[in-house]
């Protein structure tokens, strides 16, 4: 593939539908594309056209009308426009113009056709054109459903790549200042050899072997032969390569087979990277349930700070594997209340066994199994109500006290709002929390809906479970048949709206150091979770999770047909959109936050988050309707 075909091949890769397309099908796709130039104002798609290709959008932007001229929609770079066409009568019902200078890459029907008929995902993203973002969350569960990743994730750069007939000594010496401990050896093709492929110079090549540091330990100074040996004298046998698409799996298995540590990674015959049995080793302890059993092995809080490294590292790995909200939200959240198991065990184990029964309860994100890499602590004690504060009082401030400082020390801060069982309020008998909830669902004020949306998140981490459920039992009772404490918890779910803005704009946060910027838990995902609570109160769901809360509205009949679908693909969506900026931060090692700035986020992604952000807007809008305000 020449120059140019690879750069509108990469180009396209990275935006949706093609994005999720083999490396086979992708090859297609840039092989086919006509390139065409269109000046600002002129006519792309003329109504009634007949047309036998798609568009997609290299660079510029385009306006797409109804038939009647009124705007239907306006897309920009990597979004594609004319395939309605194709699947109806091959005749433009949607006319398209350009409102800027604009680059525009045209497919073929045949390909369009292939691409329908080979890849499920495509063929539901442009038949689903009515909701993209429900056609891009779908997509991700299906690949997730699968787990499979692709050995090239686990490529960290090009492979250097030398000629067989070099000297031991000139290997010896790219090794040393590349910092690598293999090379891919290379020659010249053999007549119509299939195993060819083009260099970076534009050189026939073939591969003909890998030498690594043992080969030459081995093969040329255990032999005594001098440096002048070429490096086709040291190849050990048939080399063995995978292709990228393999899984990790697959070329795990290849190595073991076959008795190396280095693979050579191939997109068709083009060697792309070199993979070390340790990188897999690497990935493979990284997972998530390696942490949590190497959480329950540390003696003490520092060993469990010094996990957190690692903790990051998994973070990362789930999101680049293009795991959803729900498997990063719950891998997390078991990371964290794993965290603060053995920081109780540990507390134990030190200031004695607890004298009478407690549970320690967590709140907010972690109690829905919902927790990025960004989250503070949310906690409390829920003590037997044969609690004396003068005879037990000092063991449970130590035992809050230890797990609080733990839980900072391993990078979950303290809660600025004192929401910790360190707050002798947040400390009490399981009566006394009774008393609580019952208080703030007949007499809310301000300050009793904050608690009310905060405690009203809860679940069990360690201790009599049977106590938290307890509280949760009332919560789904009492809530549920207050209709005045409902239409208050709905009309403080509608504090936070999302940032909705014109054409190619949101609306941004003013506040100092987020200027200019959206912050997606504040004015995305809070305030999402903030309606689906009500709903959930409304019909007494005792569910923690957003998800499984939305589960049981539907079922209550609580919303139109098809909202709370829309909804689960809104939290999804703008879920991973933070998830995934968090996962950038940290590999620009930039301390993660919550905020994005529009201009660092892709046409695609764009255009799904004001979708997102609308669903959420009208949803907001039902709230209001739904539980009226009386005084």
């Amino acid at each position: 593939m020449d120059v140019e075909l690879q750069e509108i091949r990469d180009h396209m890769g990275r935006f949706p539908p093609f994005d999720a397309l083999s490396d086979e099908l992708l090859d297609a796709v840039a092989e086919s594309v006509e390139v065409r130039y269109f000046r600002e104002g002129s006519d792309i798609l003329e109504f009634g056209q007949a047309v036998h290709h798609f568009g997609y959008v290299r660079s510029g932007a385009v306006e797409v009308y109804r038939h009647d001229g009124q705007l239907f929609n306006r897309i920009s770079e990597g979004d594609i426009f004319g395939y309605v066409a194709l699947l109806r009568s091959h005749k433009v019902r949607f006319p398209a113009r350009a409102i800027e200078d604009t680059l525009v890459y045209f497919v073929p029907e045949a390909v369009f056709e292939r691409l329908c008929d080979e890849d499920a995902h495509f063929a539901d993203f442009v038949e689903l054109s009515g909701s993209r973002l429900k056609a891009t969350v779908d997509a991700q569960e299906k690949d997730n459903d699968m787990l499979i990743t692709r050995v090239r994730r686990l490529i960290a750069r090009m492979p250097v790549m030398i000629d067989q007939e070099a000297t031991a000594q000139a290997a010896a010496r790219l090794m040393t200042e590349q910092s690598v401990s293999s090379l891919l050896v290379l020659a010249p093709p053999l007549g119509d050899d299939e195993d060819r492929f083009t260099d970076g110079e534009g050189r026939e090549r073939r591969l003909v072997g890998i030498l690594t540091d043992q080969d030459l330990r081995i093969r040329l100074v255990a032999e005594g032969r001098p440096a002048e040996t070429p490096v086709r004298d040291l190849l050990a046998g048939e080399v063995v390569t995978v292709q990228s698409d393999a899984s990790v799996n697959e070329a795990m298995l290849t190595m073991l087979r076959n008795h190396v540590h280095h693979l050579p990674v191939l997109h068709r015959r083009r060697p792309v990277g070199v993979v070390h049995l340790s990188d897999i080793v690497r990935y493979e302890t990284r997972s998530g349930l390696y942490l949590v059993s190497n959480i329950y092995n540390q003696p003490d809080e520092r060993g469990l700070a010094r996990l957190m490294p690692d903790v990051r590292a998994a973070f990362v790995r789930m999101v680049d594997e293009g795991a959803d909200s729900k498997m990063v939200g719950s891998a997390l959240s078991t990371i964290g209340r794993s965290l603060t198991r053995r920081l109780i065990e540990l507390a134990e184990a030190e200031i004695g066994q607890p004298p009478i029964p407690y549970c320690f309860m967590v709140l907010g994100s972690m109690a829905r199994n919902e927790q990025s890499i960004v989250t503070d602590q949310d906690n409390a004690l829920v003590l037997d109500d044969r609690f004396d504060p003068e005879i037990h009082g000092a063991y449970f401030a130590e035992l809050a006290r230890r797990v609080s400082d733990g839980l900072d020390a391993c990078g979950y801060p303290y809660c600025k709002g004192g929401i910790m069982a360190t707050n002798p309020d947040w400390r009490q008998p399981l009566s006394v929390w009774q008393g609580y909830f019952s208080e703030w669902i007949e007499e809310p004020d301000p300050q009793r809906l904050l608690h009310s949306s905060i405690f009203f998140d809860l679940d069990p981490v360690h201790g009599e479970e049977r106590f938290v459920e307890v509280l949760q039992d009332q919560v789904a009772a009492e809530a549920s048949a207050n209709k005045r404490f409902l239409a208050a918890m709905a009309r403080n779910a509608l504090n936070r709206t999302p940032p909705l803005g014109f054409f190619r704009t949101f609306v941004m946060e003013q506040d100092g150091k987020q200027n200019n910027s959206i912050n997606l838990k504040r004015r995305g995902t809070a305030p999402m979770a903030d309606l689906v609570r009500v709903h959930a109160l409304a019909c007494g769901s005792t569910a923690q999770n957003s998800f499984e809360r939305l589960d049981d509205i539907d079922r209550a009949g609580i919303l139109p047909a098809g909202q709370a679908d829309k909804l689960r693909y809104a939290l999804e969506f703008i879920a991973m959109v933070r998830i995934r900026h968090q996962v950038i931060d940290l590999k620009e090692e930039r301390p993660p936050d919550n905020n994005i700035e529009p201009e660092n986020v892709s046409a695609s992604e764009r255009h799904n988050l004001k979708e997102a952000f609308q669903v959420l807007s009208n949803a907001q809008k039902f709230l209001r309707f739904r539980y009226p305000w009386t005084r």
